[in-house]
């Protein structure tokens, strides 16, 4: 028996909206004497199925076993091309090769002129939307037809078409080539993490600087700056330099803002950009332009600034609730934090067919995290082990690495210590099998080790001298980060002074003193 994840049919129909399911009815209505057909008898059973199963559906069908597979290939045929005809999910992608295809119709009738006059006017959308690989695409379609067709209405036809294509292959071979690289770079990060030295940084800063093709910034259109500035925020990103990744995130998110019609077009670019904003800030710390942004969001949510659609829904709702998170991490205020977490696990389980696993987690880290700030250590536990258990997790090295120091940490915190030699063992192997062991973390688990040889009365000069050790890596290029993830400093100081540690947090921010 098939599962769900492993039938894209079932995929598709589970998909599907109350009004999508509704114009697929009429749409095969319209067909005439398809109500009958095997693939409408498939859709109404799949449509009541809460998992795949073939037995049942054969059960319940007129279908043999040996048409099911053509019947099922109809009906996924049969779905697209309803969907396809839906206002919700035209753009105009689809309305350009919509009208290329009408050109096509009407070329292939012989109807040249009216062909060139239709192609002529989606031309210019085209290029008004940058949309060059299309625009070249009829250009190259037009060259066809005046070859076989000349309409002598401007002599230097052929020229202009000639200049046309070399202009729209030179902007489609530099957006390729931006492109290349910021998928290549955004590969890096999630392959190798950021740097941890000397030698990373070269190495990254030599690959980087090899690829990047020369430019200049005046003559490059939308799509091309937007590659640019994403090939240098995952550059920036990968050698942790935060407000370079500030800076070029920020101009990610004004190219939209000087051509808002652009959101409408590319509307997963724009939240996207967004959300590396929101967490470039977060990173730098830079608490009032984060919640001026957050609110920004919120508003373009609000008033549907972008194309709105099953999946820039569920990403809309996935980066608000996440930066929304790290909003209660940036004030401190975990207790507020903590009861946002009912409505935040509410949206996961909205969205969770729209969300992947990874930052399903990462969600459950920010949570694991908030429960720790208000030491409610079990519910951090909790959490912590959903992104420790998951074996098939393709999650980001760093975050997978400080889930098991927190883990850690929430243990010794809970008094949970009868097998915290096992754990840290675990841990530390899991570490070293990572490659991503640093200075902190090294620091962190020999100290956790040696608590257990501590008498209680030695334990606040043990706090003491683990924080020293650690605040020289506060501001270190490549540990820095560790801060961010797990404000270690502020633990071991709430330990010392006895005090929660989001009161800690909130006496050492500036901006929320002043």
């Amino acid at each position: 028996m098939a599962t769900e994840k492993k039938d894209p049919l079932f995929s598709l129909i589970n998909s599907l909206s109350k009004s999508e399911k509704r114009q697929f009815k009429l749409y095969v209505g319209r067909l005439g004497g398809n109500s009958e057909a095997n693939f409408m008898a498939l859709f109404n059973v799949m449509d009541k199925l809460t998992s795949y199963d073939e037995i049942y559906i054969l059960q319940k069908t007129k279908i043999k076993k040996q048409q099911l597979s053509n019947s099922k290939a109809h009906l996924y045929k049969q779905l697209l091309i309803s969907l396809k005809l839906s206002p919700l999910h035209q753009n105009i992608r689809t309305q350009i090769r919509e009208q290329i295809d009408f050109a096509s119709i009407l070329y292939n009738k012989g109807l040249y002129k009216q062909s060139l006059k239709m192609l002529d006017r989606v031309k210019s959308i085209a290029i008004d939307n940058e949309e060059s690989n299309l625009a070249y695409e009829i250009v190259e379609l037009e060259k066809v037809i005046e070859s076989q067709y000349i309409t002598r209405s401007l002599s230097n036809r052929a020229d202009i078409l000639a200049v046309q294509a070399k202009e729209l292959s030179l902007r489609n071979v530099m957006t390729s080539k931006l492109s290349n690289l910021s998928l290549q770079l955004y590969s890096w990060l999630l392959r190798k993490g950021y740097v941890k030295n000397e030698e990373d940084l070269d190495t990254v800063t030599h690959y980087f600087n090899a690829r990047l093709p020369k430019y200049n910034i005046s003559k490059l259109g939308f799509k091309e700056k937007l590659f640019l500035y994403k090939a240098y925020l995952w550059y920036s990103l990968i050698t942790q330099d935060f407000v370079s990744s500030y800076r070029y995130s920020q101009k990610w998110i004004d190219i939209f803002n000087d051509k808002p019609e652009m959101k409408k077009v590319n509307p997963v670019f724009y939240l996207k950009g967004y959300n590396y904003l929101l967490e470039s800030l977060f990173m730098i710390q830079h608490y009032q332009k984060f919640k001026s942004t957050l609110q920004d969001l919120h508003d373009d949510i609000e008033q549907q600034n972008f194309s709105i659609n099953s999946n820039t829904e569920a990403l809309a709702s996935t980066y608000y609730y996440q930066n929304k998170l790290n909003l209660y991490f940036l004030e401190a205020n975990f207790s507020e934090g903590v009861k946002f977490i009912p409505e935040v696990l509410g949206k996961i389980d909205f969205f969770k067919k729209k969300i992947d696993e990874h930052h399903i987690m990462v969600f459950y880290y920010k949570i694991g995290c908030m429960y720790f700030g208000v030491a409610d250590y079990e519910n951090c536990i909790l959490y912590l082990n959903k992104i420790i258990s998951n074996k098939e997790l393709a999650m980001r090295e760093d975050l997978l690495c400080y889930s098991r120091v927190l883990n850690l940490v929430a243990h010794y915190e809970a008094g949970i210590d009868e097998n915290i030699e096992d754990l840290i063992k675990s841990t530390y192997k899991f570490l070293i099998k990572m490659n991503d062991l640093q200075a902190v973390q090294k620091k962190m688990i020999a100290f956790l080790r040696s608590l257990t040889d501590l008498y209680p009365s030695e334990l606040k000069s043990a706090f003491k001298k683990l924080h020293t050790e650690l605040k020289m890596y506060e501001n270190h290029p490549y540990e820095k980060r560790s801060f961010l993830y797990l404000d270690i400093l502020s633990w071991l100081e709430s330990n010392i002074e006895g005090i929660p540690i989001q009161e800690i947090i909130r006496r050492k921010s500036t901006y929320l003193n002043k």
